[in-house]
């Protein structure tokens, strides 16, 4: 395989099995001028799914999204056939069928025999090895991975995925044809998870870790990590979307992909939704309860506090510029004074800063502070809506309400969580970066394409990298040191990747 350049719309793609993302990249594809066969084994399935698709082609065309002309184009370059060697003249096999290794090798096995030598097999495949799937193959070469998002047709990633014998050519040809396609193509090594659904995997663990530790309740870390860390989704409201016997299944397989490794432990309370039935909105319940009637948790805001007097401002940290900047919109009095802590704020015998990783009663105690408030970290202080904070056990508590009276005086809505190690989003987004910047350094991906990955494919608001960048890496090196100390366990081990770039003083991306 010579061809490093996009399919020619005059090329045949070939979509085996019909269902929601074989069906989608089916549109994909006759959209971007190709035609397209499809096939499935199950009897009607590929008609059914060519109806399926015109019908979005005459919807587009109603909504004005593509004109009608195109959309009668696209669907006659729709075509169902009935077998294997219908599909002889295809440049291009895509398969979407079942998640199964032996099935996927016995579909290109067969498939070898029918098409021409130069024809690429693009599997679809979400969480099997692209190199286990090419060894049942006399010509493994031309097999790699081209993982589509759902649904194919509005999500633009598209992870290409290089199996240990995998041509650097046909990767290329497969991400140019994507790019080609509209999408936005990231190259992958083969390894479990890929980058996506192996970078994601701590974005809902440590929430479990929260819950289950009793530091806060599903609904309240929800709208944290929406409104404070800017997610589209909070993560048990993402896990019910997803449905928990597909996230429990992924992070078993990762899990056991990566021999049993502690990073990627699945939580037993997601066993429990998944042993009970409770598969989230598909089946009515899961985190929350779906049936009708059913009334939705509120997140736990404090009380109104008094707005207090005697502020006092410290740094030219993003957070304290944030305050100030919020408070005189407000009319707030404050004064700024000088510190060398790192402190944020002294406000009614609080001291308050931001969370390095250590429980508040910890850094009070190393720290000499009873009084000390910790706040957690958000993608943009001066637009977030809401902050999560902790509070030393022996903090006095009109103390801790003066640190709440000051951040709603600042605009934010305050959600108090127990004391835990790096509150929410700072502890969340630390260990997705430590996960991205493992992959970094393991040679799965670069960079560049850790963060595109992560923001196209499951809606980041930021890179995860890039966010640690942002952040401070020293800090970000800090929170994930302080939890491995707390927790006493390797899943917290900081990444080779980040401990260089610490001691070199540089941002992962330069």
């Amino acid at each position: 395989m010579s061809v490093s350049q996009a399919l020619s719309t005059q090329s045949v793609i070939a979509v085996v099995g019909t269902g929601a993302m074989g069906a989608g990249i089916a549109q994909v594809a006759a959209a971007a001028g190709h035609p397209v066969k499809l096939l499935d084994n199950r009897p009607g399935a590929a008609a059914k799914a060519v109806e399926g698709i015109q019908a979005q082609f005459a919807r587009l065309a109603e909504k004005g999204r593509m004109s009608p002309d195109a959309a009668q184009a696209a669907s006659a370059r729709l075509i169902a056939v009935e077998q294997l060697g219908d599909l002889a003249d295809a440049a291009l096999v895509v398969e979407a069928i079942v998640e199964n290794l032996q099935a996927k090798q016995t579909l290109y096995k067969n498939l070898e025999a029918i098409v021409g030598v130069d024809c690429v097999f693009g599997t679809n495949t979400s969480s099997i090895s692209v190199t286990a799937i090419g060894a049942a193959l006399q010509h493994p070469e031309r097999l790699a991975g081209l993982h589509f998002f759902n649904p194919a047709p509005l999500m633009a990633l598209v992870e290409i995925v290089s199996g240990l014998a995998t041509d650097k050519a046909v990767a290329d040809t497969l991400f140019a044809t994507a790019a080609a396609w509209g999408k936005t193509p990231v190259h992958a090594k083969s390894t479990p998870g890929f980058i996506v659904n192996r970078v994601a995997r701590p974005y809902y663990a440590e929430a479990l870790r929260i819950v289950g530790e009793g530091g806060a309740d599903c609904a309240t870390l929800d709208a944290v990590m929406r409104e404070a860390g800017g997610f589209r989704m909070g993560p048990f409201e993402l896990m019910d979307m997803i449905g928990h016997d597909v996230n429990f299944a992924v992070t078993r397989s990762v899990w056991s992909a990566f021999y049993n490794d502690p990073r990627f432990t699945p939580s037993l309370i997601q066993q429990e939704l998944v042993d009970a039935g409770f598969h989230g909105r598909k089946t009515g319940r899961g985190f929350y309860d779906y049936r009708e009637g059913a009334e939705r948790p509120e997140p736990k805001s404090a009380v109104a506090q008094s707005v207090p007097e005697n502020i006092v401002l410290h740094g030219d940290s993003a957070v304290a510029q944030a305050i100030a900047d919020r408070l005189y919109e407000r009319n707030v009095a404050y004064t700024w004074g000088e510190a060398t802590d790192g402190r944020v704020a002294e406000v009614g015998g609080a001291v308050v800063f931001i969370t390095d990783g250590r429980t508040a009663t910890r850094r009070a105690v190393e720290e000499g502070i009873d009084n000390l408030v910790l706040i957690d970290l958000a993608l943009d202080y001066a637009k977030a809506t809401r902050l999560a904070v902790g509070a030393a056990i022996n903090c006095y508590a009109p103390a801790v309400g003066a640190a709440i009276g000051l951040l709603q005086a600042a605009g934010f809505a305050v959600s108090r969580l127990g004391d835990i190690p790096g509150l929410a989003v700072m502890r969340t987004v630390a260990m997705l970066a430590n996960e991205a910047a493992d992959a970094v350094n393991q040679g799965v991906c670069d960079a560049a394409a850790a963060d595109s990955a992560m923001r196209l494919g499951v809606n980041y608001p930021r890179g995860p990298l890039a966010w640690a960048d942002a952040a401070g890496l020293p800090l970000i090196n800090r929170v994930l040191a302080n939890l491995a100390s707390h927790y006493g366990e390797d899943r917290y081990r900081v990444s080779p990747l980040i401990q260089q770039h610490v001691l070199a003083g540089k941002n992962i991306h330069v």
